[in-house]
């Protein structure tokens, strides 16, 4: 039993490290040679680094992020599949990692790439869904932080409604919530900009 919880924490650690792996910088330093925290918003995510370090970096943050939290919640679930809570505590892990990264100040991302990661796994169909509200949000907002809140919207209601087991959709709400939390400083920017037009 002492060996089991062992192994246990060890996997929420190591998803917790995996999930802190900084993509974005690591990616903007090797491809522009600069650091991605001094251009832009100064965050590591998919989206500045896009815009900041181009095409190839972007997609392979997005991708490298999402990775970080669909495989510890793959393999989670394949070790305990009837621990719910426990393979949901691993993503969380993961995305806790990727939000507030040991390996830059514990100052990273604002979670959305690895979140959907982790719900790619845990929710595949809710999610394909949400992402349909992510480009939906996209193009009719035009910023990434405008699809990203759509779709941090949506998510705990169609896991709700598909009837996802209850631990999954509670930790899509408490997801949810932490994206529209890290997203305080676009909203307030978006609002401005609203007002700003409107005169």
């Amino acid at each position: 039993m002492r060996t089991e919880l062992f192994v246990q924490a060890g996997l929420v650690a190591l998803s917790y490290l995996a999930g802190g792996i900084p993509t974005g910088y690591l990616a903007a330093r090797w491809l522009k040679g600069i650091d991605i925290r001094e251009h832009g918003s100064g965050n590591p995510g998919t989206a500045n680094v896009y815009r900041v370090a181009g095409a190839q970096a972007g997609a392979i943050t997005l991708c490298v992020d999402a990775l970080k939290g669909f495989l510890p919640v793959l393999f989670a679930h394949r070790l305990h599949p009837d621990q719910p809570w426990y393979v949901l505590l691993c993503g969380a892990a993961a995305v806790v990692g990727h939000d507030w990264t040991p390996f830059l100040g514990f100052k990273g991302g604002k979670g959305v790439a690895t979140s959907a990661g982790v719900f790619a796994a845990l929710t595949p169909f809710p999610l394909a869904l949400t992402l349909l509200s992510f480009l939906g949000g996209l193009w009719g907002g035009g910023h990434i932080s405008m699809g990203s809140l759509c779709a941090a919207a949506v998510l705990p209601v169609l896991c709700l409604l598909d009837g996802t087991p209850r631990p999954y959709t509670a930790g899509a709400l408490a997801a949810s919530a932490l994206i529209v939390y890290k997203h305080i400083p676009n909203i307030k920017r978006l609002r401005a900009e609203r007002i700003q037009a409107h005169g």
